[in-house]
C-alpha cells in the first residue's frame, strides 16, 4: 500500500471526510468477538488520515534494544597512594595516562618529619646495641655468681624492650616506603636523606594525579590515583518497564566492542528523574574501552523461539495489556496481535506473525484507532 504526502484539507473538509470514513468503516465492521479485525479504508481515505507507513526491521531475539552506557572503573581495581608523611612535592616522576610497575617511583618528597624517623631508627639501634652488650655482661657476671638473678631478669627485658622499639622505628620507615635494602643501609651507614620516594604499590594505571611540584602537602594527602583498567564496568540504564528480561549472568554486548561481557549487578532501585534501573555489567577489557566512555549495549536475554521485528514506537497499538499493530492490506489494515519484547523512548521490539515485506501504521493510528472502538457514530 503506497501513500503519497502532502495533502492538505481544510479543518472542515477532514472533519467531513473523517466523519464519512468512520461511517464507512464501522458499517462493514464484524461484530463477531472473535471475528478477524480488518478496516476497509482505500487509499486516498488512509492519506486524507494522515495514515504514515514503514517496513518492519529484522532484529535478533536475543538482545534487547540499545541502552545508554557507562564505562566506568571497578571501585575495587582504584587504589589511592597517599603521602606516608607531611612535606614538600619535590618531583613528579608519572602523569595522567602512564602505565606504572609495582616499585616504579611515582613522587618524591623533602619531608623532615621522614628526618625525624631515620634518626630515631639509628637511635633506637644504639639502645638495641647497649642493652645486648649490658645483658651480655650480666649474663657473664651471673654465671660467675657475682650478680644475683634478678639484675639478669632486668636486663633481659630491657634487651626485649629495646629489639621491639627497634621493630617499630623499622616498620614506621617501611610504611615511609624505604625498602629493606635501605634500611639496612641506614642502619650501615647512618646516612640520613631529607628526600622520601613513593613507589607505586601494584602495576596499574595513573588515572589522576592529585598534586604538583613545590605543592607543601599534610601526612595521607592524596597524591596519585591508580587503577586496573581490566576489566571494567559498563554501567546501563534500563527503562524499568523492560527490567523483567534481564537477569544476572546475561551477556552484554557493547556496541562496536567485539568482547562480550555479562550482566553482574541489576539493582533493585529506580531512578526517580530517569524511571531507570541500573544494569552493572563486567567486560574484559583488551584497551578499547576507556573509563568515562558512553556508548551503548544490547542485553542478552531468553529467546522467544519466534521473529523479532524493530519498529518506531508510534507504531504500537496498546489496547489494555493487549499489543498490536496496523498491518496495511490489499483493502484497508488489518489489526495484529503482537508481543512486546522490548522498548525505549523511540523503538519497540515486536515478535509476531509479520515480515520484512509488511508495512506498518506509524501515523494517523488515533484515526485508526477511533474506528476500531467505534468512536464518529
Amino acid at each position: 500500500m503506497q501513500l503519497q504526502h502532502g495533502i492538505r484539507l481544510s479543518v472542515r473538509a477532514r472533519k467531513a471526510a473523517v466523519g464519512a470514513l468512520l461511517a464507512l468503516a464501522l458499517s462493514s465492521w464484524p461484530s463477531a468477538p472473535h471475528a478477524q479485525a480488518e478496516l476497509k479504508l482505500s487509499d486516498a481515505q488512509a492519506r486524507n488520515l494522515g495514515v504514515r507507513l514503514t517496513h518492519p526491521v529484522a532484529v535478533r531475539t536475543d538482545l534487547t534494544l540499545p541502552y545508554p552506557v557507562q564505562i566506568v572503573i571497578p571501585t575495587q581495581q582504584l587504589r589511592v597512594v597517599s603521602a606516608p608523611m607531611a612535606g614538600m612535592v619535590a618531583n613528579l616522576l608519572v602523569g595522567r595516562g602512564d602505565r606504572v610497575s609495582a616499585g616504579q617511583p611515582l613522587v618524591t618528597l623533602e619531608s623532615p618529619s621522614f628526618v625525624s624517623q631515620q634518626r630515631d631508627y639509628l637511635h633506637a639501634l644504639a639502645q638495641e646495641h647497649l642493652a645486648s652488650q649490658q645483658l651480655k655482661r650480666n649474663m657473664d657476671l651471673f654465671e660467675g655468681k657475682a650478680v644475683p638473678q634478678r639484675v639478669l631478669e632486668a636486663s633481659q627485658a630491657e634487651a626485649r624492650q629495646a629489639a621491639l622499639v627497634v621493630a617499630e622505628r623499622r616498620q614506621m620507615l617501611h610504611l615511609s616506603g624505604m625498602s629493606d635494602e635501605a634500611i639496612l643501609r641506614l642502619g650501615q651507614e647512618a646516612a640520613i636523606s631529607g628526600t622520601l620516594t613513593v613507589n607505586a604499590p601494584q602495576t596499574a594505571s595513573v588515572v589522576e594525579v592529585t598534586v604538583s611540584p613545590g605543592q607543601r602537602i599534610e601526612q595521607s594527602a592524596p597524591l596519585i590515583k591508580l587503577a586496573r583498567l581490566s576489566p571494567l564496568w559498563a554501567e546501563i540504564a534500563v527503562p524499568a518497564t523492560n527490567i523483567r528480561a534481564i537477569r544476572t549472568g546475561a551477556k552484554v554486548e557493547i556496541t562496536g566492542y567485539s568482547t562480550p561481557g555479562k550482566v553482574v549487578l541489576v539493582s533493585e532501585t529506580i531512578d526517580p528523574a530517569t524511571q531507570t534501573i541500573l544494569v552493572r555489567a563486567e567486560i574484559p577489557n583488551d584497551g578499547e574501552l576507556h573509563p568515562g566512555q558512553t556508548t551503548a549495549a544490547r542485553i542478552g536475554f531468553l529467546s522467544a523461539g519466534e521473529s523479532a521485528w524493530e519498529i518506531p514506537y508510534n507504531g504500537l497499538v496498546r489496547r489494555g495489556e493487549q499489543t498490536s499493530v496496523f498491518v496495511a492490506t490489499a483493502g484497508g489494515f488489518r489489526l495484529v496481535p503482537v508481543k512486546l519484547v522490548a522498548e525505549d523512548q523511540d523503538h519497540v521490539v515486536i515478535s509476531g506473525h509479520l515480515t520484512d515485506q509488511d508495512e506498518i501504521a506509524i501515523g494517523g493510528i488515533s484515526a485508526l484507532r477511533g474506528i476500531l472502538s467505534g468512536l464518529g457514530q
